[in-house]
Parts: structure tokens; sequence; C-alpha cells
């Protein structure tokens, strides 16, 4: 129709085009054409052609502005939630998952395969390096000394047993040895997909810190604006996904250590 912005557009650029088109051939030797886009400004752009020029800059601004990132002081919110605490407990479930992919995710054929073996005592619980002494005897053969804490060996063949390792120890008195089995492909990719496991664990704790920080800043709704729980919110949001991301970063680098 020819009440369109579009139609009505067309015949101002057409007009602008033709104006400099005949500018170049009609003026005087020595005249200069202004540039369509002066440095100085836009008074020599014909109004159409600078109303189009200045709504792609500005979709370009409101685009580039999409992507600006909230930074909010923890001290002038500490009435309505502790971003820090947040923080805190987001920072734990990372740590948490580090510890469970050193502790059940190890295929080194070396003594530091075991340090992380967790043994539950009467005293509580243990690293297994710290209540006996470990060595590499050979290359498929790992044994534990236990002579300094004998009470605790029946514990350390148990630790052994049910770690993700698969290990099958034997004990003479107070002597372990633990055949180390040949790593296959098939475990590798068994333990690349209990990494999987670990980390989509750790995607939900971060999600249940932020279900949880989010209720708790809305509970502050009467008596604080609605510009300033967005604010937080959007604050908390982007702890979390910070800290997803990390989590995926551990994962990738955790699966190429164990696939090779």
């Amino acid at each position: 129709m020819a009440s369109t912005p579009l139609v009505k557009l067309r015949p101002a650029l057409g007009r602008c085009l033709a104006t400099a088109a005949r500018s170049s051939t009609q003026l005087p030797a020595g005249y200069r054409v202004p540039p369509l886009l002066s440095n100085t400004g836009h008074q020599n752009i014909p109004t159409a052609c600078a109303r189009l020029y200045a709504t792609k800059k500005s979709k370009a601004k409101a685009a580039k502005g999409q992507s600006a990132k909230v930074n909010i002081n923890s001290s002038l919110v500490e009435d309505i939630i502790s971003l820090e605490e947040v923080k805190g407990e987001m920072a734990t479930v990372l740590a948490a998952l580090k510890d469970e992919f050193s502790r059940n995710l190890s295929i080194r054929t070396s003594p530091g395969a075991l340090d992380h073996v967790v043994v539950s005592t009467a005293d509580g619980k243990f690293p297994l390096n710290q209540l006996g002494q470990i060595s590499m005897k050979s290359s498929q053969l790992i044994v534990v000394n236990m002579t300094s804490y004998p009470e605790a060996t029946p514990a350390a063949v148990r630790a052994l047993r049910e770690s993700s390792m698969k290990l099958n120890p034997e004990v003479d008195g107070t002597i372990i040895r633990v055949p180390i089995p040949k790593v296959t492909r098939e475990h590798r990719e068994n333990l690349a997909k209990l990494a999987k496991q670990f980390s989509n664990k750790a995607k939900e704790s971060l999600r249940r810190v932020r279900s949880s920080a989010v209720a708790q800043v809305k509970k502050a709704k009467e008596t604080v604006s609605e510009d300033t729980l967005w604010l937080v919110e959007k604050q908390v949001d982007q702890m979390a996904e910070s800290f997803a991301s990390d989590v995926e970063k551990q994962l990738a680098t955790k699966t190429k250590e164990l696939l090779g």
C-alpha cells in the first residue's frame, strides 16, 4: 500500500541518490560534494538517509547493551541477602566436584593413585596415605604398609575395594598388596561417563543454591523496589552461570585426561 513507511521512504532514497549523481556532473569545476557521512555530524545528509542511518546505529547500541553485566556492591544489599554467602555456597559445590574427580576418577598407575582413597575408621575419615605407607613395587602392583595403624587395616581394605578403581587388594598381616588392573578403553569411557554424572549433580546443586537465594530475595518485595530486587536476582543468576561454566571446564579437562 502507498501509505506504508517503506513505500514512503523509497522515493526519498531515490531523490537522495539522484541528487548525488547530478551533483557530480552539474556542479562547477572545483566544487566538492559534501560526504554523505560527515565527521562533524549529519547536517549534509538528506533527512530520509539520516533517519535510516540513525535507526541502524541505535539498534546496534541496544544489542550491545543486552550483554551488560550487573555488579552490585554486596554491602548495599546485605539487608536483603548476603551475596558473599551465596557465592561461598556455589564455590563449595565446585570444590566438592574437584574432590570427587580426584578421589574417584583416577587412572594413574603410581602410588599417588591411592592418595585420595578415604578410609572410614572409628576416629573419623582419613586419606589412605595418612594411615599407611604407600609404595610402588612394579607398574602393576602397589603395596600399602599399615604398620603405623594396624587397627585400620580392615577399613583400608574395604575402602580400596569400594573405590571406583575396581581394585581387589590382598592382605598379609599389616601389608596390603594392591594389584593394578590394566586400564582398558572401556574402563576409560566408563570413568568419563561417571565424570559427566558428577558434573550434572554439581549443576543441580548450583540450581538449588540459586533457587534458594532468589526465594530469599523475593521475600523483600514489600520493602524494596522492584528494580532493586531485579538487579539482585540478576547478580545471583550471573554467579550461578559463572560457576556452571567452571563446572563445564572441569568436566572438559577431566574427560580429556581420562580418554587420553
